[in-house]
C-alpha cells in the first residue's frame, strides 16, 4: 500500500466501504477489496519482464541487470570492469590506436578499483578464497559467509600483523562449522599454504574478537562423505546414521570427534548390511586412526548393546 506522508492515495482506498485492505492480482491485472470484492481496477499495467524462463538458467541468460552484489569480490561487484576486447558490437576489428587507448584505460581502471590499502588487503583475500573454495568444493553461501567473516574481522583489525592467507583459511574453516559442512581444519590446511596450528590459532582469535558462537558439530552430518569415499550404499548410510542418532538420543557422543563416530557407526553398519569395509580403509577416508575407530565402535556397541 503506497503511501505520501500520512495521506492515502486514491488507489489504496476502496470507494465503497473505504476500507485500505486492497490486494493486487497481478495475473488478472485487477485491483480488489480484500472486504467487499469490489474490482476497482481491471487493467494494471504488468511491470515484470516482457520474456519468460522456465529455467534458472534460461532467467540468468535472458536477464539484462547486472551480476547480484557479493561479498567474495573485493568492491563487491558494483563496479565496471573493461575486458580484453579486439572487437566492436558489430563484430568488427578494433582500430590498432583505439585498442591501445581502450588497453589503457582498462589499466587506470583497474588502478582506481584498488586504490587504500583495504582495497588492496580484500583484493588479495577474496583472490585466496576463490583458490580454496575451488579446491574444496565449497558452495556459494559458505563462500559468501566466509567472505563477510573477513571483513569483520579485517574491521576489527585483526589482520594487521597477521598472514592473510591464515585469516581467510580460519573464516573460511569458521563458516563450515557455523552451516555444519564437513571440512576439517586439516583439509583446508592442505589447500592452504600456511600451517594448521596457525590456521588454528587464528580461528579461536575470530572466535574470541568477534564474539561468534559454534554449533555442536553433527556427527551424522559427516557419514556421507565417508560412505561417498569408501563406495558404500544408501541403505548402510541410513543405517549408520540411525546408529549415531539412537546414540545421541542415549547421550553417549558428548565430547567425542564427529569424525571419530560417523566412521565407527559406518563401520558397524557395514557389518550390518554385509558389506564389508576394513577399519583402514574408513579410518583413511575419515582421517582418523584404526585405534579411534576400535574405541568408538566399542562405545557404541556397549552403549547401544548391538549384537555384531
Amino acid at each position: 500500500m503506497k503511501k505520501k506522508g500520512n495521506i492515502l492515495n486514491q488507489e489504496d482506498v476502496c470507494p465503497e466501504c473505504k476500507s485500505t485492505n486492497i490486494i493486487q492480482d497481478p495475473e488478472t491485472g485487477e485491483l480488489i477489496c480484500g472486504v467487499c470484492g469490489l474490482v476497482m481496477k481491471d487493467i494494471m499495467l504488468n511491470e515484470g519482464p516482457e520474456w519468460r524462463a522456465f529455467t534458472p538458467g534460461e532467467k540468468e541468460d535472458r536477464s539484462r541487470v547486472g551480476v547480484p552484489m557479493s561479498f567474495a569480490v573485493h568492491d563487491k561487484g558494483l563496479t565496471t570492469v573493461i575486458g580484453r576486447i579486439s572487437r566492436d558490437s558489430y563484430g568488427r576489428q578494433i582500430p590498432l590506436d583505439t585498442k591501445l587507448q581502450m588497453l589503457r584505460l582498462r589499466k587506470w581502471q583497474i588502478r582506481s578499483r584498488i586504490h587504500s590499502s583495504m582495497d588492496r588487503n580484500l583484493a588479495q583475500a577474496m583472490a585466496e578464497l576463490d583458490r580454496l573454495t575451488d579446491k574444496l568444493h565449497i558452495t556459494s553461501s559458505i563462500k559468501e559467509k566466509s567472505a563477510v567473516i573477513y571483513r569483520r574481522a579485517l574491521e576489527n583489525g585483526l589482520v594487521r600483523g597477521r598472514s592473510i592467507s591464515a585469516i581467510m583459511a580460519a573464516s573460511l574453516y569458521a563458516a563450515c562449522r557455523m552451516t555444519q559442512t564437513p571440512r576439517t581444519l586439516q583439509e583446508i590446511s592442505k589447500q592452504s599454504p600456511i600451517d594448521k596450528k596457525d590456521i588454528a590459532r587464528c580461528y579461536r582469535l575470530i572466535l574470541r574478537e568477534l564474539e561468534m558462537d559454534m554449533p555442536n558439530p553433527d556427527a551424522k552430518l559427516r557419514v556421507p562423505k565417508i560412505a561417498a569415499i569408501v563406495g558404500v550404499g544408501e541403505k548402510t548410510q541410513q543405517k549408520a546414521i540411525e546408529i549415531l542418532r539412537k546414540a545421541t538420543k542415549a547421550k553417549k557422543t558428548a565430547g567425542k570427534d564427529p569424525m571419530g563416530l560417523a566412521a565407527a557407526a559406518l563401520y558397524i553398519a557395514c557389518h550390518m548390511c554385509e558389506e564389508k569395509r576394513t577399519q583402514k580403509i574408513i579410518a583413511d577416508a575419515a582421517g582418523v586412526t584404526e585405534v579411534t575407530i576400535r574405541n568408538r565402535y566399542k562405545g557404541l556397541k556397549e552403549a547401544l548393546d548391538l549384537d555384531i
